[in-house]
């Protein structure tokens, strides 16, 4: 899905839908919530790299060759500190590394259920703590590029968590106790002092609600491989999931490369 953040601070999104690799369609879907939706698998699954039909994807919608070859899939991406482009030193595409890995990355604290860090290019900003579920982001620092960006996060996983709890972010259980200005003046020590000089004096707190008419009491996880028909009503969006009124969600990232039927 995409995303975009409207001036009232609500996430906005819309469904892509492609014809293999095609974009063919873009379809709002705030609208929708608190509406009747129908989506039903067709039971064919394409890659998103090579559009070759497959049985299971990997990462997100690809193929095992491109999720074991694709610099869209370098492991890079998932461990920042990896990168080595900077040096020119591809782990799989040097050209496309320099494209992405060398450029200003932020890393940044984000609050889902509790408080995260994360990074990602400043180009990525809001979207990125939006398909996290974020409720609110701070910068933390800014690097010329990702490895820099990735040798903070590792210094703060000690002390922060660097991944979402996607079951407490849905059913919307945040944690307050402490604000994010607050943790980066705690965190600022913790970060070695080679890498302390790309600490953002940034210091604007971004707020983001999300299109929910009701959060469910408990999460219950749908796959389009067990359940290849789903006819409910929408409650809300958040993060990459769609929430039903069953307390049932449906990750859309996880299904990329799906060919599913869409009727709202």
């Amino acid at each position: 899905m995409r995303t975009s953040l409207n001036p009232q601070g609500i996430a906005e999104y819309k469904m892509l839908l492609y014809d293999n690799l095609s974009t063919k369609h873009e379809v709002p879907l705030n609208q929708w919530v608190g509406k009747p939706i129908r989506m039903q698998f067709a039971g064919q699954i394409n890659c998103v790299v090579t559009g070759k039909q497959i049985r299971k994807t990997y990462g997100e919608g690809m193929s095992w060759d491109a999720f074991k070859e694709s610099p869209l899939a370098v492991p890079s991406i998932i461990n920042p500190e990896l990168s080595q482009a900077h040096l020119g030193i591809g782990l799989r595409n040097l050209e496309w590394e320099i494209e992405h890995h060398v450029k200003p990355h932020y890393v940044y604290l984000s609050r889902t259920s509790g408080i995260k860090v994360g990074v990602t290019r400043t180009t990525q900003i809001p979207y990125r703590w939006i398909d996290q579920g974020a409720v609110e982001a701070v910068i933390l620092a800014e690097t010329p590029y990702r490895q820099a960006a990735g040798l903070i996060e590792v210094s703060l996983k000690n002390y922060l968590a660097d991944k979402t709890n996607w079951r407490r972010m849905l059913t919307n259980t945040v944690n307050f106790e402490r604000s994010l200005m607050e943790t980066k003046e705690l965190v600022r020590d913790k970060i070695p002092e080679d890498l302390q000089q790309y600490i953002s004096t940034d210091d604007t707190l971004t707020e983001i609600g999300y299109p929910v008419t009701n959060y469910p009491e408990k999460v219950r996880s749908l796959k389009f491989d067990k359940e290849p028909e789903i006819q409910k009503t929408l409650m809300g969006i958040k993060g990459q999931y769609l929430i039903f009124d069953d307390n049932s969600v449906i990750n859309i990232r996880s299904h990329s490369g799906y060919k599913v039927s869409f009727e709202f």
